[in-house]
């Protein structure tokens, strides 16, 4: 899959030098900042570890319960059968880290993970430190 892509990257080079017409890099192609960077670090490193063990068995994969799939960027920004649940930058807006917190809505009482006790202090600040920093995340989640 990369060689396809450096290659598609190549031909565009190759025509625009042919064209005169200006290359444009993708934002999803790479980190705006080095602050995006960090926190794509974050999200690989610390997050992914954190949603692996506590969120993919039911939303990870070929489990989309409740409409949500968290193992994508795509699954991530739609959200589920009850709308968003990631506002990047605003973590006390964000349905996910009112739910980890088990501090869900009145209509939705369901604390995640389900059944199970509450994650770790420390793991939530992860995710809503990730979550502040703008829920930066690569396009496709690597597979444990």
């Amino acid at each position: 899959m990369r060689r396809i892509l450096l290659g598609l990257g190549v031909a565009g080079l190759v025509m625009a030098a042919f064209t005169g017409s200006p290359v444009r890099v993708s934002a999803a192609a790479a980190p705006q900042s080095a602050t995006d960077a960090a926190t794509l670090k974050m999200y690989n490193e610390k997050v992914v570890p954190i949603f692996q063990a506590n969120c993919y068995r039911c939303h990870g994969g070929m489990n989309h319960r409740g409409g949500f799939v968290m193992d994508t960027k795509a699954g991530m920004e739609k959200g589920g059968h009850d709308g968003k649940v990631l506002v990047p930058g605003h973590p006390e807006s964000s349905l996910l880290v009112k739910l980890i917190r088990h501090e869900g809505p009145a209509d939705d009482p369901m604390p995640m993970p389900p059944n199970k006790p509450k994650i770790s202090d420390a793991d939530i600040a992860t995710v809503e430190q990730w979550v502040k920093a703008g829920a930066i995340m690569p396009e496709d989640t690597p597979k444990p």
